[in-house]
């Protein structure tokens, strides 16, 4: 297996911050047998996360606000999500099958911004929660 392979995607939030974020896929690995080319796969993965852009009335509204020691917990509110494009990982793995191609697909499925406080960048806290989905196929 080809070790650590990167996704990038991003999206748009109805308040039209724009967030990067990145899967890394840290390893695959075989985990049985499934109906889906007579094996199942695992894979070990992270994702993180970073604000690329916010408005200047964003800045304006956070910029007397405090950095909190550790994460904030009061002030979060949810925010649609405007506009998505996927992370998305495709890699080879090794099987006692043969070999697969393995395809990770990372989208974001909430999001939740804190304008109670500021992060050490000048930026409202964001958080977002992610799902991903993987599949393979045999290789030919």
């Amino acid at each position: 297996m080809e070790m650590i392979k990167v996704g990038k995607g991003s999206l748009t939030l109805s308040d039209d911050t724009i967030i990067t974020f990145v899967t890394y896929v840290l390893n695959v690995k075989e985990t049985g047998s499934s109906p889906f080319g007579g094996v199942n796969f695992v894979v070990e993965s992270i994702t993180g996360i970073t604000v690329e852009k916010i408005t200047d009335e964003l800045r304006e509204k956070i910029k007397d606000k405090t950095v909190p020691n550790g994460v904030p917990q009061d002030g979060w509110e949810i925010i649609d999500i405007k506009d998505q494009k996927p992370a998305i990982v495709e890699l080879e793995a090794d099987s006692s099958k043969g070999k697969f191609k393995v395809k990770v697909v990372t989208e974001v499925v909430m999001a939740s911004r804190n304008l109670n406080y500021k992060t050490v960048t000048n930026e409202p806290w964001y958080f977002v929660s992610w799902v991903n989905k993987v599949s393979w196929r045999p290789l030919k």
